[in-house]
């Protein structure tokens, strides 16, 4: 198949699993062409059966804000008709879906051009629920020729919330277990650990709904009882409060912070623990990605996150704000070698058996054929 796909190419999950959902589409045979403002973060160049189509937004002076939706529009149009493209995935609904809508009618008088649209959590939670955002919001998952949720939370959540009657279908997330697997490098290990201390991690956007500042106070609990760092990897505008934090707490040397990076499948997989407080997921990445890497996740019971996590089993769910109850859960997991080496190939197991991209991206394959045998 020939496939548009647009997201924002960000450091946000949803622009992560689209491309990572190109490029596993690429490697099965698919042309895949990504319309996007800017090349996505995961998407290097010279991939084979992967295109990038840049979108160029006007800065004409009568714009005081530029009309990217449009410009969208006319992009996906034009790759559309150029490169003959079966269907359009867009990920994340405003604005992409009325972009792939626009494109649609514009190109209706000469061909079909079906399109679906993935939600991936705060395009419902928090975009779509805004008054400004809503009936649009709405409007454009009606629209859309296929609907998918990242869980089923989320699409019980978009029904609720917006009253659509169309089918949403539930593929979850994936995780490519070659590329994200336990895989221990002493060196890189002791570039952080020098004196053989445990590993925390942490990774996100570094928005407030990520409490990114628990982290900070589960490792000072945590290093009561166990000699340990976090790395935090990752930017957004709660980085300034958590080193403030963990300057006035003492741990300033034992948490680092890393930024944006581009594999973090190679630091994950040094960690021991994987923390993830947030006060919504709508899945969980991060979480599933260190699952693959034998990583136990000490996460919270929120959104999709039970979906991915079986307390107790490869991992552990924690009440959100418990800073007490996660620092416990990781202390144990530290200071429990049989817990810890049960926890952790379980949750390799996990990955692999119910998430692998194996197991969903032929999902996304049939799902595509679906839809295109209903236009036909």
């Amino acid at each position: 198949m020939k496939i548009g796909i647009t997201c924002y190419p960000t450091y946000g999950g949803s622009g992560i699993v689209a491309t990572e959902l190109g490029l596993e589409l690429a490697n099965r045979g698919h042309d895949i062409h990504f319309i996007t403002y800017a090349n996505p973060i995961r998407l290097d160049p010279g991939v084979p059966r992967i295109h990038y189509h840049e979108v160029e937004v006007s800065n004409y002076p009568l714009f005081q804000y530029p009309p990217y939706c449009l410009s969208l529009a006319s992009r996906m149009a034009d790759v559309a008709e150029s490169y003959r493209l079966d269907l359009l995935h867009v990920h994340y609904a405003i604005p992409h879906s009325i972009s792939a809508l626009l494109a649609q009618q514009m190109l209706e008088s000469t061909r079909r051009l079906p399109f679906i649209t993935t939600l991936h959590g705060t395009d419902i939670t928090l975009v779509g629920v805004d008054p400004s955002y809503f009936a649009i919001t709405k409007f454009s998952i009606e629209r859309s020729d296929g609907a998918t949720s990242i869980s089923e939370d989320l699409r019980r959540h978009t029904i609720e919330t917006f009253g659509v009657q169309n089918d949403i279908r539930v593929i979850h997330n994936f995780v490519n277990c070659e590329t994200y697997q336990p895989r221990r490098d002493p060196g890189r290990r002791s570039e952080f650990a020098p004196h053989g201390e445990k590993l925390l991690i942490h990774l996100s956007n570094f928005r407030p709904v990520k409490r990114v500042l628990d982290c900070v106070q589960i490792l000072a609990e945590v290093r009561r009882h166990v000699d340990a760092k976090l790395l935090m990897v990752g930017d957004g505008p709660e980085r300034g409060p958590a080193e403030h934090l963990a300057w006035r707490l003492g741990i300033q040397d034992e948490v680092e912070f890393l930024g944006k990076q581009n594999h973090v499948e190679r630091l994950i997989s040094q960690a021991d623990v994987l923390l993830m407080p947030s006060e919504m997921e709508s899945f969980g990445l991060a979480a599933l990605e260190a699952m693959a890497c034998g990583v136990p996740p000490v996460a919270t019971r929120v959104g999709g996150v039970p979906e991915l996590i079986t307390d107790g089993e490869d991992g552990f769910l924690c009440p959100v704000g418990d800073i007490a109850a996660q620092s416990a859960r990781v202390t144990e997991l530290l200071t429990d070698p049989a817990l810890y080496e049960r926890m952790s190939h379980a949750a390799r197991r996990s990955a692999e058996t119910r998430f692998s991209t194996g197991r969903i991206i032929p999902m996304y394959e049939r799902y595509y054929l679906e839809i295109l045998n209903r236009q036909s």
